[in-house]
This record gives structure tokens, C-alpha cells and sequence, in this order.
């Protein structure tokens, strides 16, 4: 018998938790993205002929992503530059690709608290020495002035963060990412800018990929979020021209590179990002209104902040939270609505909120108020039994 054994590592519980219980015939308001356009809706709404489609030749791309796609992802976030632009299977690969690459055992390393799972992972798996920003530390737009300056001290390898924060939704104002991009600059650390849900945003203005002007900043994008095109699995990295390169070699004895029809997708999808985008955005604002007129009529059962970006909200149920439960009782939570009402959360847990769960309004709007009325039945009925 062979002695190679798996490594025992537990897989994400975001993915996990998708893989075991995520399926047909269910309301499905867990998701961090918008609800999904299908190819036909892509075709008409992008302007893809079945004669560009047949053009394609089934051959080769290239390591950092074909011209058409790179250029115009950096046409609408890279100030033209497409030098910069790293075109990936995914954001997931580029995380990996860049965090893989760059980061040494010792390094100091600010990540922000509950970040998606990948962008955590990285840092600690290169040893690196890790300090947490603390979601508390982001009010009203900013991130605390002292709590900033604390963490972010000369000799910071890199400060990763995401906002919109998935699964929050919160975000900084302009003058937060300014105050951020000016102390990460003056400790010379690399700003890393998870950017997957920044184009939908409900109390500032959207902001601006600072990737685009500073050198010193790694933004990742993907097509997954905002835009309705998960199941195409393109993402991107913006960085420094010198960083592209590096990662060639981890890329060389992985992926190599995208499929041309893919790109070809990709490449028309981004330029008409702002239908695609509009549509959807649209539908997540009226699903919001509707989610904050539910969270009224349930604020004795469920407290929240509003989410200030994005499509998601981490509510959190006081029945959890008044005893003081642990992490598995919020799992056996939505496992009991997903039994019962067919209604699909994430429970906070994946984000280390116990007492929550990732609540998403960014599907169907029929789907998504089947599922909160679902939701409600179950909150009710568990209130009335206690």
C-alpha cells in the first residue's frame, strides 16, 4: 500500500457549507453576488454574434491573460494600463497567484476580521505574522484613526482588506480610503484591495480602484459579484508591472492560462459592464428596501447594520446571541431553516460571527422574498416555541 496520505486540513466552511447543502428547488438568499444572467441574455445584452463565436480558435492564450480582455479591464479600472492587469480563473487564482508569490514566512501583515477565507488563508500559510483589524474599527465610513496607526507601523509587509466588506457590507467613504492609502504609503506597505463588490454601492459614492493611481496597491476584481457571470470564473489582479511577471512561474506549473472563448466573453462582458452591472444593481436596491422594511418588522428577533455596499448583510438572531451560544448552534440554526422552509443562509460561522448569517439580496426578487417570508415563518414559529 502506497504511503502518500491528504493532508488532514479542513476545507473552508463557506465552500464546504455551499458544497453539502447548496441545490435545486431552494431559496437561496446566502449569496454574496448578484443572481446570474444566462448566455443568451449575455449574447443580446454584450452584442456577441454566433460569427464571433465561431471565429475563435480553440488555441493557445497567454500566461497573463489575452490583449482584448487585459485592456479592457484596464480601460475601466487601470487607467488604460494593461501592463498591469493579470487576468485569472477567478479572483480566488489571483489571490493565490499574488499572496502565493509575494509573501514570506516573518512578514507583518495587517488582514482585516471575518475577510473571505482565501485572502486570510495566504498570509498564515506563509508564516507570516498576522495582526487583525478589527471590524469594529470601521464606523461611518472610516477606519478609527488610532486603531489604524496602531496596527499599520513601519515594517508592514501589506494590509489586505475588502470593501464592500462581504459579509457586512461595510464600506469606507472616500475619505476613509484616502486616510487608508496615505498610512499604508507612509509605513511602506502594499495596500491589498479586494474590490469584488465595489461598483454596487448605497451610501457613498462608488469608489475608485486605488490600484489605478498608486503603485504600491494590489486590487483584485471578478466577474462573479456584480456583474451576474460567476459560472464564467474570470477574475483579475491589478498590480505593479514588476509583480505580473513574478507570479508567471506558480502560474507556469498550475493553470497557464484562460480559454480564448472565455476571454472573448470576458472581453465583451466588461465593455458593457455598465448594463450588466445597472440591471442588477437596480434589482439589489429594491431587494434592500424590502430588507430593511422585514428587519423593522423583526427587530425583536434580529438586529443589523445596514449594509453600506454590496448584496449582503450579516444579520444576528438574539435568540443566539442572548444564550451566549457557540458556533454550531448558528449551523444547526440554518440547517433547520433549510429543513424546514427550503431557505438557504450561511451561517456566520465561515465569517467568525457566531451568533449570524450571511444574508444576500442580490437574486431574483420574487426568490429573495420567498425566501424572507420562509425566513420569518421560521423566526416566529422558533419564538412562539420558546
Amino acid at each position: 500500500m502506497s504511503s502518500l496520505r491528504p493532508p488532514r486540513e479542513d476545507p473552508p466552511v463557506l465552500e464546504e457549507w455551499y458544497r453539502r447543502h447548496l441545490g435545486p428547488d431552494i431559496h437561496d438568499i446566502s449569496s454574496s453576488g448578484v443572481h446570474p444572467y444566462t448566455f443568451a441574455e449575455i449574447r443580446e445584452l454584450c452584442g456577441i454574434p454566433a460569427e464571433d463565436l465561431d471565429a475563435v480558435v480553440m488555441d493557445d492564450s497567454v500566461s497573463q491573460g489575452g490583449a482584448g480582455i487585459r485592456q479592457a479591464i484596464a480601460d475601466r479600472y487601470a487607467g488604460g494600463d494593461a501592463d498591469r492587469v493579470l487576468v485569472t480563473h477567478g479572483s480566488s487564482e489571483a489571490i493565490a497567484l499574488t499572496l502565493g508569490t509575494l509573501l514570506r514566512a516573518g512578514d507583518r501583515v495587517v488582514v482585516q476580521q471575518g475577510i473571505y477565507h482565501s485572502l486570510g488563508h495566504y498570509p498564515r500559510a506563509a508564516g507570516c505574522d498576522v495582526a487583525e483589524l478589527p471590524a469594529a474599527a470601521v464606523r461611518d465610513g472610516e477606519i478609527d484613526e488610532d486603531v489604524l496607526e496602531g496596527l499599520v507601523t513601519p515594517g508592514t509587509a501589506a494590509v489586505v482588506v475588502n470593501f464592500p466588506h462581504n459579509p457586512s457590507g461595510v464600506t469606507l467613504s472616500p475619505q476613509g480610503l484616502k486616510a487608508l492609502t496615505e498610512r499604508t504609503a507612509a509605513a511602506g506597505a502594499t495596500l491589498v484591495w479586494d474590490a469584488a463588490t465595489a461598483e454596487i454601492a448605497h451610501r457613498w459614492d462608488v469608489l475608485p480602484d486605488p490600484a489605478a493611481t498608486r503603485g504600491d496597491t494590489i486590487s483584485y476584481g471578478t466577474f462573479s459579484k456584480t456583474f451576474g457571470l460567476p459560472g464564467l470564473r474570470v477574475g483579475w489582479a491589478i498590480a505593479p508591472p514588476d509583480i505580473v511577471p513574478a507570479v508567471f512561474p506558480l502560474r507556469d506549473r498550475t493553470t497557464l492560462f484562460l480559454s480564448p472563448l472565455v476571454e472573448l466573453i470576458a472581453e465583451r462582458a466588461m465593455r458593457h459592464a455598465d448594463v450588466l452591472i445597472g440591471r442588477r444593481a437596480a434589482e439589489a436596491r429594491r431587494n434592500l428596501a424590502h430588507l430593511t422594511e422585514w428587519m423593522a418588522e423583526h427587530e425583536d428577533l434580529v438586529r443589523w447594520t445596514p449594509p453600506e455596499g454590496g448584496v449582503c448583510a450579516l444579520p444576528v438572531f438574539r435568540e443566539l446571541e442572548r444564550a451566549a451560544d457557540g458556533p454550531a448552534a448558528v449551523e444547526r440554526f440554518c440547517l433547520e431553516l433549510l429543513s424546514r422552509h427550503r431557505t438557504l443562509l450561511v451561517p456566520g460561522t465561515a465569517f467568525g460571527a457566531p451568533h449570524g448569517a450571511r444574508l444576500g439580496f442580490g437574486g431574483p426578487e420574487e426568490g429573495f422574498r420567498a425566501g424572507l417570508a420562509g425566513l420569518s415563518e421560521f423566526l416566529r414559529t422558533r419564538g412562539a416555541g420558546r
